[in-house]
């Protein structure tokens, strides 16, 4: 298993790496300050073009995400990634091998091998992507909440790798004392509806394809009150099918 190379860094990488957790730690410790800085600071400190936040309930399925730049993966895009979760390399490597270390696809399986799945055909090759790096901040057997990010062009390189990895447990540890508290959300299409944060959740389940019971089973509710949220919703929308509201948050 690979293990990042702690001895390719320069003053220079530890100093930037320095004030990288500095930088987030000054931001405040809100769940929203951390994920919204994180993806900001990480971007220049290692090169990507799609930085996210990811929060995943491994028992439920329910992720929520915050990603930079803003909208970059839309409805989709995010059902695509979903359906693939489970089988995703890097969730696999640090959600059930426990892996402790900042991670790449590539540190998993080639790179051949990799643009030969259906995760890259359904999603990476869809939002032009081709290599992802993962850096956990938790990992506790339930939640698995990670940096990832992302590029089209050169893999990231060892010493990238060895870098994020340093700041692995001061992030870690900064995370951990935010209450608990959903990430905020980007690229769901849902701002400017007037749905309620509950209402916006029971969207964004069904703009992947969920049924009323999967959606019941994810937040925690029964398939009545999830019929209840879809007609406030359809309402809201001007709309009268789950179709046609999905189609009019992505309108949007």
């Amino acid at each position: 298993m690979h293990e990042p190379r702690l001895e390719l860094l320069r003053t220079c990488d530890l100093r930037a790496g320095l004030h990288a957790v500095g930088d987030i730690a000054d931001a405040g410790g809100d769940a929203s300050r951390f994920a919204h800085t994180g993806v900001q600071v990480l971007s220049k400190l290692v090169a990507s073009e799609l930085t996210t936040l990811s929060r995943c309930d491994l028992l439920s399925g329910q992720r929520t995400v915050f990603g930079m730049p803003t909208g970059a993966i839309g409805a989709d895009e995010r059902a695509a990634f979903d359906r693939h979760f489970n089988s995703h390399p890097l969730v696999r490597y640090h959600a059930f091998d426990r892996g402790p270390h900042a991670h790449r696809i590539s540190d998993c399986l080639p790179q051949a091998r990799f643009r030969g799945s259906a995760l890259y055909a359904d999603y990476y090759r869809r939002v032009g992507l081709n290599h992802a790096l993962a850096l956990p901040v938790r990992m506790d057997g339930r939640e698995l909440v990670s940096f990832v990010l992302n590029r089209q062009g050169a893999d990231f390189s060892d010493r990238e790798l060895a870098l994020l990895d340093a700041l692995r447990r001061p992030l870690a540890s900064l995370f951990n004392r935010i209450p608990t508290a959903e990430l905020p959300t980007s690229g769901a299409g849902l701002d400017g509806h007037g749905l309620t944060r509950r209402e916006a959740e029971v969207m964004r389940w069904l703009a992947t394809g969920k049924t009323d019971g999967d959606i019941a089973l994810i937040i925690g509710c029964s398939p009545r009150t999830v019929h209840k949220h879809l007609q406030r919703i359809y309402i809201k929308l001007g709309v009268e099918t789950r179709t046609a509201a999905v189609m009019r948050c992505l309108e949007r």
